[in-house]
């Protein structure tokens, strides 16, 4: 190969490499360009790290609320009207667990693997007598209950007056004419350590929110 051929070679190589460096340069991105993906990257990063920490977050309320739930304050659905007007049927009520009780106290406990609410009308001991008119006495003095919209002798099919077991809760449900309770031997008082908690308040519905205080009083 001659002086003339090869020079004519280097020419043909150098303005293609020099064509390579013109498309490269074309092809690698600005500074402003890569300040802006920079930034982008940052703000994924950050949008990834807050949102796994909110979801950390919500899974920890969510297991606490849980636990509590359990633990110490049980949310009751309401089903039936036996608690009504007090209670009705879809409220949703949160219960404490606490081994104390008054008279009038709305209890929440276990019968036949089921949640049952009712009221506290008398304790171990006492003498509980019902009228036919469904007026209430214990130990011999009338109860005031302004929580009922009625009263009635209800399913009764215990010998009155009734003296309540040892360890054991005489209970009714406000809604008198329905209610199956202590009235009936089939539920019968109810065993203290079948008692689940007192119901606080209610959530649900929001209308109805608040604390759920309505005692018995004696006349």
């Amino acid at each position: 190969m001659n002086l003339y051929s090869e020079n004519n070679v280097d020419k043909k190589q150098r303005a293609k490499l020099k064509d390579q460096k013109v498309k490269l340069k074309e092809q690698m991105p600005s500074v402003d360009s890569l300040r802006v993906e920079i930034a982008k990257e940052k703000y994924r990063q950050r949008y990834v790290h807050s949102f796994r920490s909110l979801l950390y977050i919500l899974i920890l309320a969510v297991a606490v609320g849980v636990l509590l739930a359990t633990l110490w304050f049980p949310v009751l659905h309401i089903y039936g009207d036996s608690m009504s007007p007090t209670l009705s049927e879809g409220d949703i009520v949160v219960s404490v667990k606490n081994g104390k009780w008054k008279q009038g106290e709305l209890i929440c406990f276990w019968y036949n693997n089921k949640i049952l609410v009712k009221r506290v009308i008398a304790g171990p001991g006492d003498w509980v007598d019902i009228t036919n008119d469904g007026t209430v006495s214990v130990n011999g003095t009338t109860l005031v209950e302004p929580y009922l919209s009625d009263r009635a002798l209800g399913n009764c099919d215990i010998s009155l007056p009734y003296q309540v077991p040892d360890n054991s809760i005489f209970v009714m449900g406000d809604n008198r004419s329905v209610s199956i309770d202590s009235r009936s031997s089939v539920v019968g008082c109810i065993p203290e350590e079948q008692i689940v908690g007192k119901i606080a308040f209610r959530i649900w519905p929001f209308r109805r929110f608040g604390f759920i205080k309505q005692l018995a009083k004696n006349s």
